[in-house]
């Protein structure tokens, strides 16, 4: 009997579908071993010679994993072979490592548990770990892996078995334990400098630190006035004003300046001008444009993907795709790469001929170029593992979000072999001979001619030739035209946007911080902290953030700097290709943080995180001023006189300007039990009005 390992047990029952009766497969649950959780469990040592400092991980076996373990070395024993096929990526290699060294240490020696019970494996404690970049391979273990769970993929993996990349282990366990020394000693000087419970990370804070910097620019911007001024035209035919089609073109030129009008004085004698002018047709420029497919989805792009068209969060996008993954529907999920594998842009191909037509199908196949450094994590895009799998035949098969997700992954993939686009595009520029100034007013339309991918796209899908966007009516040069009206409009410019997950993912993968695997945990990482609260969609800093973050930045600028924090994650793509050891990186980062720590204990003075006043008025002591605080489980009200007056209650954020359809209340953001966002009344229980959608 051959022992195949996985991490879960849906990957595991996918794999045997494609497995005879000669092979067992078992899950090992997600990590079997880790550092503890009660302590840093790194021993560091300095050394005389470079390496300045060497990093010895304490690992103890995961809690709640014992009955996994034994089943797994009860198997291992009675295997001939033992096929190591955890997921394609660092973290999958750590786990097969980890397991391989437990199935290794399984005659010599037991394992400690951590925080574990009295039991078979609660004994002797872990003796030093291996040497971590010595040569490793035990006679009948073996690592597989495959970016697909198909049973092409699986009898390729098994026919061709390797060992595991100790390149790839050193590389997780280098970030591993960057981040715990991070972690651990900044973690208690924020307890003493802050407050008790406090944390940061080293990538996290960084994501903490875009969001306040943005929220900052929010507050500093300063709004500009500027006008825009349409007019609603229509060619002149002598008399006739019914039936004629009216078009919008917009103010561009003065004189043939760019139009530029920063207030009511500048606005009124140019609209009183361009109500009297004289209009007539000076361009008509007429052509075709080709819109070509976008790519296939990496990880980033498919979380900003779903959060703008499902609404789902970075973890909930995740989550669904690992379900799919695992049911072998699409290819492994955390992945930097836009490559596809022959065979499969081949297998679409004959789709789209097949299904769509000849015409929808280019000459040759499109391929596309990676932007990542070093696309790591897998060979592949994410794409279906089997095109002519359609959403239709799954839904007995898979979850909700997972047909979404599903439907989203296909759809891109088709499209992104399919022919371009082409639109017929047409410009109008209108000439208006005022008393004093001539003016330029542009108009722009087009009309789809051929949908090409847009039909297996999904938003646009149901493009046809008859779809436009501001079509405009057929004119030639010099053909004189009416004013219907003229339609000025003041405006303000806007400040910054707030990041939500999809454009903070983004910018986060533009700066190089971060990487396929850690986007979804980074998010959710500073939510659960209480650094910053999504509201309506988008991130806001709270208090205890902002605070934070300004101690981070002003004790430690060097650490979570945009371009260090970059670095570091370029450092540890070195140690996965080979080019660098995990243990300089680690102690060249060290050394000076180390100094760092010591120097900021003594000099920071404490600090204090900023309440803000709501101007009521305590109900219990009468005293005291009520304020918003925020503590583990978010914000909520307090009596400013705490801990003289307990007082406390629920805060819910009210929304300015918007009232109960209802009772006509103030409307509040609320969270019900699953923290999902909706909107209620301020008048509850005595107006029960509530919403999934924010009333207009």
């Amino acid at each position: 009997m051959n022992l195949i390992v996985v991490e879960s047990p849906t990957k595991a029952k996918t794999l045997s579908k494609f497995l005879g009766s000669g092979f067992s497969v078992l899950a090992t649950m997600g990590h079997i071993r880790d550092l503890p959780e009660r302590k840093i469990g790194i021993k560091i040592v300095k050394s005389g010679e470079p390496p300045a400092y060497k990093f010895t991980p304490e690992y103890v076996l995961m809690p709640k994993k014992q009955e996994a373990i034994e089943a797994l070395q009860a198997a291992a024993k009675k295997a001939t072979k033992i096929y190591l096929a955890t997921d394609p990526d660092r973290e999958g290699e750590a786990i097969a490592w980890h397991a391989a060294q437990i199935l290794r240490e399984m005659e010599n020696g037991k394992w400690r548990m951590e925080n574990g019970k009295k039991k078979k494996l609660s004994i002797a404690k872990q003796q030093a770990p291996l040497i971590l970049n010595s040569q490793f391979s035990i006679p009948n273990i073996v690592r597989i892996t495959f970016h697909e769970i198909t049973k092409t993929a699986i009898e390729k993996a098994l026919a061709n078995p390797g060992q595991i990349d100790r390149q790839l282990v050193d590389a997780q366990q280098g970030r591993r334990i960057l981040d715990r020394l991070v972690g651990y000693k900044l973690s208690p000087l924020l307890w003493f400098k802050i407050r008790r419970g406090l944390s940061a990370g080293r990538v996290q804070s960084v994501a903490v630190r875009l969001i306040v910097e943005r929220e900052r620019e929010i507050d500093k911007f300063v709004p500009v006035e500027y006008w825009e001024i349409a007019a609603e035209l229509r060619r002149h035919i002598g008399g006739l004003k019914e039936g004629v089609p009216t078009f919008l073109a917009q103010l561009t030129k003065i004189n043939g300046q760019t139009a530029k009008i920063t207030s009511q004085d500048e606005a009124s004698p140019v609209i009183s001008e361009l109500k009297e002018a004289a209009y007539e047709v000076g361009l008509v420029d007429k052509k075709e444009a080709f819109q070509s497919p976008v790519p296939p989805f990496t990880t980033s792009t498919l979380q900003q993907r779903a959060v703008g068209k499902l609404g789902f969060s970075s973890k909930r996008t995740m989550r669904a795709a690992q379900g799919l993954y695992e049911k072998g529907l699409i290819t492994y999920h955390r992945t930097d790469s836009l490559n596809m594998a022959t065979e499969a842009v081949e297998a679409i191909r004959l789709y789209i001929n097949k299904v769509y037509g000849e015409r929808y199908l280019p000459s040759s196949a499109r391929f596309y170029k990676t932007k990542s450094k070093v696309a790591q994590e897998a060979h592949e895009a994410i794409r279906p593992t089997d095109v002519e799998l359609k959403i239709e035949n799954l839904k007995l098969e898979i979850g909700a979000d997972e047909m979404k997700l599903y439907e989203l992954i296909w759809r891109r993939t088709v499209a992104c072999q399919m022919a371009p686009a082409i639109w017929d595009q047409t410009k109008i520029e209108v000439r208006a001979a005022g008393s004093k100034n001539i003016y330029v007013l542009t108009a722009e339309g087009k009309i789809i001619k051929f949908d090409g991918w847009l039909k297996a796209y999904g938003d646009t899908a149901h493009a046809t030739s008859n779809t436009t966007e501001n079509q405009l009516p057929e004119l030639k040069q010099s053909d004189d035209l009416d004013l219907v009206k003229l339609d000025p409009e003041q405006k303000f410019t806007a400040p910054p946007a707030r990041y939500n997950e999809a454009s903070l993912i983004k910018t986060l993968e533009e700066l190089g911080i971060g990487r396929p695997s850690t986007y979804a945990p980074i998010v959710s990482t500073i939510q659960d902290r209480q650094y910053v609260e999504k509201l309506e969609g988008r991130f806001q800093p709270t208090s205890l953030g902002i605070t934070v973050n300004d101690f981070l930045m002003e004790y430690f600028p060097d650490v979570f700097d945009y371009q260090f924090t970059a670095k570091m994650e370029d450092e540890l793509d070195d140690i996965a290709r080979g080019k660098r050891l995990w243990q300089p990186v680690v102690a060249d980062f060290w050394g000076p943080f180390e100094q760092k720590l010591t120097s900021v204990s003594k000099v920071a003075e404490r600090v204090a995180v900023p309440v803000e006043v709501t101007g009521e008025s305590c109900p219990l002591c009468k005293e005291g001023q009520l304020v918003i605080r925020v503590g583990r489980f978010g914000k909520f009200i307090s009596c400013s006189r705490f801990p003289a007056c307990k007082y406390t209650a629920p805060f819910a954020q009210k929304l300015e300007g918007v009232k109960c359809p209802k009772c006509g209340g103030d409307v509040v953001i609320k969270k019900s039990k699953k923290s999902k966002q909706f909107y209620g009344c301020s008048n509850y229980p005595k107006c029960d009005w509530a919403s999934w959608r924010k009333p207009k």
